[in-house]
């Protein structure tokens, strides 16, 4: 049950704070998104720059990338995936602790970018894991990831916690796995994963 924004103003005044349950769960998640040290391509040194002292991405709770999957939520997939990587980066993904979020950065992992026409590159992440936020260019610059930031806490603050919208590890019904991808002998197998992604029915 949502509090009127009016009593909040008006407790709040007093020194009283009012929320909800909801409200102070989501508050958490958001403050506190630990992103995966992980970077693949030209898009990583970017990344990296809004680390740095003139972006700082310590404003979001956000300023320690962790080196182990099991230390973190979030992955920024920020680069070109190739179809070696691809594997790895769905494995990296299962490893990490729930809740978590995929931002991609930049067109390559959005959609292969200036490599799409390349035998050897995914054409998006997307096919293989769930993505929360895209964020176009080649490559994004680090604002464009901070404004990431701030969609994907957003998209947080709106979750409910039980019924239709409820993030993804509070469904009993929800994967808490995904299939990694193998070196078939043409390509991957399976080349998407159809819980995730289908092929788009194109009417001409």
């Amino acid at each position: 049950m949502a509090v009127d924004e009016q009593l909040k103003i008006e407790m709040g005044k007093q020194g009283v704070f009012v929320t909800t349950l909801q409200e102070l769960y989501n508050w958490g998640r958001r403050s506190s998104i630990w992103p995966m040290q992980f970077g693949l391509a030209c898009c990583a040194i970017e990344m990296i720059a809004t680390t740095m002292a003139r972006y700082d991405l310590a404003r979001f709770g956000a300023e320690v990338f962790r080196p182990s999957p099991r230390q973190a939520d979030m992955m920024i997939i920020s680069g070109t995936v190739t179809k070696k990587m691809a594997p790895q980066v769905v494995r990296l993904y299962n490893q990490m602790a729930e809740p978590r979020y995929v931002i991609a950065m930049g067109a390559c992992a959005i959609s292969g970018g200036p490599f799409k026409q390349g035998y050897n590159v995914l054409k998006g992440i997307d096919r293989y894991i769930p993505v929360d936020v895209h964020i176009p260019g080649c490559p994004p610059r680090p604002e464009a990831l901070l404004e990431a930031f701030m969609a994907l806490q957003k998209k947080i603050d709106a979750q409910p916690l039980t019924g239709e919208g409820r993030p993804r590890h509070l469904d009993a019904e929800a994967p808490g796995e995904f299939p990694v991808p193998e070196q078939g002998a043409h390509d991957l197998e399976p080349a998407a994963n159809k819980s995730v992604w289908t092929v788009p029915v194109v009417i001409r």
